[in-house]
């Protein structure tokens, strides 16, 4: 993992924000499909805000794209905001159903 990524997580009766700060690499993407992975049925709504994000490099986004439907659930929605949300999952920006 980058040295200085970090996720912050917080959950309200429904949802779960998580926020992405620093560098997004491959084993930065494991953590957040590990943590999407580990609330996926707890929450009806998941937004991922990667506003705090420094830089994505292009292997993490394809690890993160390559597994984050292995992780997902019809029934629950995942919107990306933020500047890099294209960058990281560009078909699933705009509140799209994952």
């Amino acid at each position: 993992m980058a040295q200085n990524f970090k996720i912050s997580i917080h959950r309200t009766l429904d949802n779960l924000y998580i926020r992405l700060m620093g560098d997004f690499d491959g084993s930065s993407a494991w953590e957040l499909i590990n943590a999407i992975r580990e609330n996926l049925n707890s929450f009806k709504f998941i937004q991922i805000d990667t506003n705090k994000l420094k830089k994505v490099y292009p292997f993490g986004r394809e690890v993160f794209k390559s597994n984050l439907l292995n992780v997902t659930d019809e029934r629950i929605r995942i919107q990306f905001s933020g500047p890099n949300a294209l960058r990281i999952a560009p078909h699933y920006t705009n509140s799209r159903r994952a």
